[in-house]
């Protein structure tokens, strides 16, 4: 994930800023008094892109990865619409207690930007029925060129999208958090339609984290900077997510990615390790090599 990839990550100030009010106030309203749905993985299962990960003679990578990990942020979808048929070959593949989260298709969100996807969405959705039980959240990623003056192509898609299939909503351009009176429309319909705000914890992307959740599902996209503070960032939002637990988080999907993806089970096994122990969960630990010098 080269998003957000800055040449000196040790320059960065990587403090977590403070929650946005309505975090609370969302989470106060939920008074959970456990996790509903914990997903922690990463972005890809290719064996090229996870280097060192898959041992010597794994025949199936999807099959391996599922028995390591309980979810897989499934960037693939992103890059064409496939058939039922091949999310019916995943759901087979998967164990039982694994879910995915697809990305929408870039034909719907940087091709169309939005704009009359209601057929393709209803496809979509359609081929993405055979993962049942194990589709989770799905999400939606905008162009970093996608701006707060097409705001009217959002409430169409939200209200098309089905109540059933959760989604999150992963909007770039600086102005969607920057600007408040931008922020606060964007927030509405987020909060109208039920829908989660990605936050994206990236080095030169600092803005994104907006740290305003609009239901008790929290989508986090974690990319490392294959970099020492990697570690220590990933305290502090066991930290974080340990405040929000208090006050009534449900769900979360924590996604790792690297601009090394090698690196990505590492940080992943000691992030599930430390957050078994803080949160008393027994989530599987990826088993993990250390990188090949």
């Amino acid at each position: 994930m080269k998003f957000g990839k800055v040449d000196d990550p040790g320059s960065i100030d990587f403090t977590l800023p403070p929650d946005h009010p309505q975090t609370k106030e969302v989470l106060n309203k939920e008074k959970a008094s456990s996790f509903k749905n914990v997903r922690i993985g990463c972005a890809k299962w290719n064996r090229q892109d996870l280097k060192n990960f898959y041992p010597r003679g794994t025949k199936d990578e999807l099959t391996y990865y599922a028995t390591q990990f309980n979810a897989i942020e499934l960037n693939a979808s992103f890059y064409r619409i496939f058939p039922d048929s091949q999310f019916e070959t995943w759901y087979g593949k998967a164990s039982d207690d694994f879910q995915f989260s697809p990305k929408v298709p870039r034909i719907i969100s940087h091709i169309k930007r939005l704009n009359d996807t209601e057929t393709l969405v209803d496809d979509v959705v359609a081929n993405m029925l055979p993962l049942k039980e194990k589709l989770g959240c799905c999400f939606l990623q905008m162009p970093d060129n996608f701006m707060p003056k097409w705001v009217e192509r959002l409430e169409p898609f939200f209200k098309h999208w089905p109540k059933e299939i959760p989604l999150a909503v992963e909007l770039r351009h600086t102005d969607w958090h920057n600007d408040e009176a931008v922020a606060k429309e964007l927030n509405d319909l987020l909060l109208k339609y039920n829908l989660s705000s990605v936050i994206v914890d990236s080095a030169g992307r600092r803005d994104l984290l907006h740290m305003r959740l609009t239901n008790a599902t929290a989508f986090i996209r974690y990319n490392g900077a294959n970099h020492p503070s990697d570690y220590a960032r990933l305290d502090d939002w066991l930290d974080r997510i340990g405040e929000w637990y208090e006050q009534g988080l449900k769900q979360l999907y924590f996604y790792v990615h690297q601009n090394l993806e090698e690196a990505s089970p590492l940080l992943s096994a000691y992030f599930i390790e430390k957050f078994n122990k803080k949160f008393g969960t027994d989530i599987v630990i990826p088993k993990t090599l250390p990188p090949k010098k």
